[in-house]
């Protein structure tokens, strides 16, 4: 399946003479934007963005209307949305290995929902474009010197000095390339034969043998191939399991990164944001008069907005009549990110104020962000207990108020690291000093992903 769409591209105030009508996109410049770098070198500003506009897309809108279809699906319990990745992407962190691990580790939890729940799984990787995060502080104090905070990769360097910690737009551009560099090798994987469903044992080649969450994979794995075999005896045709679809999502946090590549689709006319197929706003920046959500409501992408627990209906209703006026099944999708212990009531108490009036929205559940804690140890972490008990409390809310549980957004990451607190290995506090590698939030290792994979094919099992 192939997609094209045309190479007209905006400059920062306006559209080249002859395109389609980009009115509004630029609206959000008058709203005060929340969480935005602070460039001091306007014309590099100037010319990385003058470069972003001219560059190919890295998306075609055409694969975002089919992520929006099987959102959708989603959304009438027809399929479940797994969307994971790191917290913070970093340039230096785009190695194949790296990639490929994150990428088997998505396929490996697809593998097992999709068998143990008996339906379709919809693939989002947190990759190629996950680069900025938001901040609680502008600055940074250690020592008694004072830097600006670290917001990514694509706006600034982790080290601590003044020089790594300015905000430097020529990142922008790096932060395109290593975008296209990572779809480019994600394409390969899940369209070369890689994915192949009659590989699954392939998958856990390079993972720990060691780890529970391995062993019972491998369970898993032959009895898909054992289905598979039967399939084969009775003369089926596996070649819709020789590939997999497989959409890049991030935070559409910068704006002006954002805006530099929106581009016009030359089937419809309209504007699609085309730096990832699949866009969200965070809780931080989900007001409803903001820019984040007034540029998102512009563009055509498959989008969502983070609900933390005080969230409200009315911020709901509002939210989705601005982003989604049409009522357009995959078009919003709401991720709740509440907290263990507040998701059992918070969540009731807003389904019960939405009622009916939302049926076409997807609800997935965030349940990494609520759930962070600082160790005795110092680490900024979360328990492994706390994030499946949110899996819990959305799964039975839904199932309470008769609505459905789209899917999952999960921080993970496919190398064995301990960041996480808890779960079949039982990392602890002094464990955490392992293998603590993050840079920004705590990710669920790989066998932590497969547990929670297996636990949650339950509670599919059951909500079938």
């Amino acid at each position: 399946m192939s997609f094209h769409i045309d190479p007209v591209f905006a400059n920062r105030n306006s559209a080249p003479a002859g395109t389609n009508d980009l009115s509004g996109l630029d609206d959000w410049r008058e709203m005060d934007p929340q969480q935005q770098p602070t460039y001091l070198d306007g014309p590099a500003l100037d010319d990385a963005l003058t470069s972003l506009s001219s560059s190919p897309p890295l998306i075609f809108a055409g694969e975002a209307d089919v992520l929006k279809q099987r959102i959708a699906a989603a959304s009438r319990g027809e399929a479940f949305v797994l969307a994971g990745g790191d917290c913070a992407e970093s340039f230096a962190g785009a190695q194949a290995d790296k990639i490929r691990a994150r990428v088997q580790t998505v396929l490996q939890m697809a593998a097992v929902l999709t068998y143990g729940g008996s339906m379709p799984v919809v693939k989002i990787g947190r990759m190629a474009g996950q680069f900025a995060k938001p901040r609680s502080a502008d600055m940074e104090t250690r020592d008694g010197v004072t830097l600006p905070s670290y917001r990514g990769d694509i706006v600034n360097g982790y080290e601590f000095t003044e020089e790594s910690r300015r905000h430097d737009p020529a990142r922008l551009l790096q932060g395109y390339h290593v975008s296209a560099s990572t779809l480019n090798l994600i394409r390969a994987f899940t369209q070369g034969g890689f994915a192949d469903l009659r590989l699954v044992h392939e998958w856990n080649r390079g993972f720990l043998t060691s780890n529970p969450g391995y062993q019972r994979y491998e369970q898993t794995a032959r009895e898909i191939d054992r289905a598979i075999r039967f399939m084969d005896a009775c003369g089926a045709d596996f070649d819709a399991l020789k590939t997999t679809e497989f959409y890049a999502a991030h935070e559409a946090l910068l704006l002006e990164y954002e805006r530099a590549l929106t581009r016009i689709d030359s089937r419809t006319g309209q504007a699609y944001d085309v730096s990832g197929h699949f866009l969200w706003i965070g809780e931080r920046t989900r007001d409803i008069d903001g820019a984040h959500v007034d540029f998102l409501s512009k563009v055509r992408n498959p989008i969502g907005v983070k609900l933390g627990p005080t969230a409200t209906a009315d911020d709901a209703l509002a939210l989705a009549e601005k982003l989604d006026p049409e009522a357009e099944p995959g078009r919003l999708t709401f991720v709740t990110r509440m907290g263990a212990g507040k998701i059992t009531e918070a969540l009731p108490k807003l389904l019960a104020g939405i009622g009916d009036r939302l049926p076409h929205v997807t609800w997935v559940c965030d349940p990494m962000h609520g759930n962070t804690i600082t160790s005795n140890t110092g680490y900024k972490t979360r328990r492994f207990e706390d994030v499946m008990a949110e899996v819990e409390g959305f799964f039975t809310a839904h199932q309470d108020a008769g609505t459905i549980p789209g899917g999952l957004h999960i921080e993970l990451t496919g190398d064995d690291v301990t960041e996480i607190m808890g779960g079949a290995t039982e990392i602890d506090d002094e464990g955490l000093r392992r293998r603590y590698e993050t840079l920004v939030d705590p990710r669920l290792n790989h066998d932590q992903s497969l547990e929670m994979a297996f636990q949650v094919a339950e509670y599919l099992t059951r909500r079938n």
